[in-house]
């Protein structure tokens, strides 16, 4: 029995109908899940929180080669597959919740004694809210040294994206935006594999991509010599960092210089000054810049 023709029966078995709005694209390919794995990274110490088990058939391969397994699945259907087909894995705990929700990312969390990896088959639909909950959680993010902190931290997440949010997460100037940003700031990102949209069912509209993010901790970063960028994200706060880059794409067609005096980031003869001083045109617009342009601005600026 192939793999598509095991996910239907067992879709027909427990009455399942994939549900879109959830992004409940089952992957039907070994191939598919291997090159996952491969991307992983994956060791037998490590402790490995996967969002959205579905059916559980990644989870089974990824609890043959790590540690342990939290399988978080918010669809109470597919829950008690999941139940009965890992009831053998011992090292899976089965999360009936939402990854989104704090209690439940938290308590997963503080049960990762060592760093913690993640890794997802994702819905399009919740990818920045994952991204900015689990990478805003780290020790780069927050510049946190304490033991509770530092287990929150994971040391990598391996995606499988929609292609186009995978192009959006890997954008570089002139093309940037706020989500590449918001993953950029944190950690390194590279693209694996293309996953046709035939390795999928139901098979969705477009195809995929792998994505490798490695989250970066401060020895990562003061390591990395040769990157001016990643010491740099030591250097700034990344609250003020996010709300002054989150004014500069208010407009995303207008000047840069523009969109942060509207948002009352700076007047215009400080805007003017400040985008003379890091060698940024005044018709400058946020998509055109970099990370370490971004950086060099909040730095020199007071809002």
């Amino acid at each position: 029995m192939s793999l598509k023709q095991e996910t239907q029966e067992i879709c027909s078995q427990y009455q399942i109908q994939p549900l879109r709005r959830r992004g409940q694209n089952f992957l039907i390919s070994s191939d598919a899940i291997n090159k996952l794995l491969d991307a992983s990274n994956l060791e037998k110490s490590d402790y490995v929180i996967e969002i959205g088990a579905g059916l559980g058939t990644l989870t089974q391969e990824i609890a043959k080669k790590v540690k342990k397994v939290f399988a978080v699945e918010i669809d109470k259907k597919l829950v008690e597959v999941l139940k009965d087909k890992l009831k053998d894995c011992k090292n899976v705990e089965i999360i009936s919740g939402d990854i989104l929700d704090s209690k439940c990312c938290d308590a997963i969390m503080l049960q990762c004694c060592n760093d913690y990896k993640v890794v997802a088959n994702l819905p399009f639909n919740i990818t920045s809210a994952v991204l900015r909950k689990f990478l805003e959680n780290s020790d780069a993010a927050r510049g946190r040294d304490s033991d509770q902190e530092r287990r929150r931290k994971p040391k990598l997440i391996t995606l499988i994206l929609q292609k186009e949010v995978g192009e959006r997460i890997l954008a570089l100037p002139p093309k940037m935006n706020l989500l590449a940003i918001s993953v950029q700031f944190y950690s390194k990102v590279k693209k694996i594999f293309k996953i046709s949209k035939e390795n999928f069912w139901p098979k969705p509209k477009v195809d995929s991509v792998i994505l490798r993010i490695t989250t970066q901790t401060s020895t990562d970063l003061t390591r990395t010599d040769t990157d001016s960028q990643r010491e740099s994200v030591l250097k700034v706060d990344d609250e003020k960092f996010f709300k002054i880059v989150r004014a500069g794409f208010s407009s995303p067609r207008k000047y840069l210089l523009n969109n942060l005096v509207k948002s009352a980031i700076v007047n215009k003869e400080e805007g003017e000054n400040i985008l003379s001083q890091t060698n940024l045109s005044l018709k400058s617009r946020a998509q055109e810049l970099s990370i370490e342009n971004w950086i060099e601005l909040v730095n020199r600026s007071v809002g």
